[in-house]
């Protein structure tokens, strides 16, 4: 790649985080103004002091949607919107619900089977 053509790619990716910028911070102002300072999941509540630590959440995960009523946000804490990320990533990781490697009972081991012979 010639410096020109890394240049002009430096400057257009610049510019699109840029525009991402500007474009969550409309967003998370306008929810901010439209619901109460109190996360969605686990009830939180928020004061100027920490604000910063609730995230506006799309609750069809399209970042570039963003209705002026607000119906695709919600305001959820930090810690709520990542389990919410994360628990996304599972279900696209295992669409079926199974347990891979493992029995969907759960864990079958049991550590302490032998110890009450041990006791005697």
């Amino acid at each position: 790649m010639s410096g020109e053509d890394k240049s002009r790619l430096d400057k257009v990716v610049a510019e699109a985080r840029r525009q991402a910028l500007e474009r969550g911070q409309g967003y998370r102002e306008q929810a901010l103004k439209m619901y109460p300072w109190v996360c969605g999941r686990c009830g939180r509540e928020f004061t100027r002091a920490n604000v910063h630590e609730l995230t506006v959440h799309h609750r069809n995960h399209d970042h570039d949607y963003n209705p002026p009523d607000g119906s695709n946000w919600e305001l959820l804490c930090l810690y709520c919107h990542d389990n919410e990320h994360q628990r996304l990533l599972e279900a696209e990781a295992n669409p079926t619900g199974a347990q891979s490697g493992r029995s969907a009972k759960g864990a079958t081991h049991n550590p302490f089977a032998g110890l009450k012979d041990l006791l005697k």
